[in-house]
């Protein structure tokens, strides 16, 4: 069984596969019938991704199945835990609780760089640049683990999103907010870098 690392703790389950040609994943058993047609011209890579998290699935919860909502949000039903998912192949994450949760996981890339301005904003003032790679794919991960629990079509990760100051470790937790001109909430993420990844966890 590829289980490649175990995050979780007393509220969540968290769960990372990584892909194994060797390893049977037959969409015929493991994907929903609602989603048979999801998959149609998808990347081979983006299938085993898919078919990873069903897999998973059926180890914690064997009865209950993932569908979409009309935004493309995955949901469980029956509807008695919340998930969340996150791809980098050849790497799948799930996250299940019974908690809201939002995860992100994320490969170590150069090119984060280049779409700094995208997603950066207040963060500018505590980012060391001799870490700049990891400094941005964590504040990444965190605004994408946040997005999935507490978003909204009008909202850009660089004008509502926060992630407070923080120093580089290999497992830390962070501050961060979601604000608008009207409200603000804060929350709590985890971040692990393990093996040239990043993992961001909010619940």
């Amino acid at each position: 069984m590829p289980l490649y690392k175990d995050f979780s703790d007393d509220v969540a389950k968290i769960l990372i596969w990584e892909f194994d040609k060797e390893e049977e994943l037959d969409p015929e058993l493991l994907l929903e019938p609602e989603n048979q047609h999801k998959i149609l011209g998808y990347h081979p890579n983006k299938i085993a991704e898919v078919l990873m998290v069903r897999k998973m699935l059926k180890t914690v919860l064997p009865d209950h199945k993932i569908l979409y909502r009309e935004n493309g949000e995955p949901y469980l039903f029956p509807q008695d835990h919340y998930i969340s998912v996150s791809h980098s192949f050849p790497l799948a994450a799930l996250a299940i609780s019974k908690n809201k949760v939002g995860i992100d996981l994320e490969k170590r890339k150069e090119k984060i760089r280049y779409i700094r301005h995208k997603f950066i904003l207040h963060e500018d003032i505590f980012i060391d640049n001799n870490e700049e790679v990891d400094f941005l794919t964590a504040i990444w991960c965190v605004k994408e683990a946040l997005y999935k629990i507490h978003h909204s079509k009008h909202w850009s990760l660089k004008k509502h999103y926060d992630v407070l100051p923080f120093e580089l470790q290999e497992n830390f937790t962070v501050k961060s907010r979601v604000y608008d001109l009207e409200n603000e909430d804060f929350f709590k993420a985890r971040i692990s870098f393990f093996d040239n990844y990043c993992l961001a966890i909010v619940d």
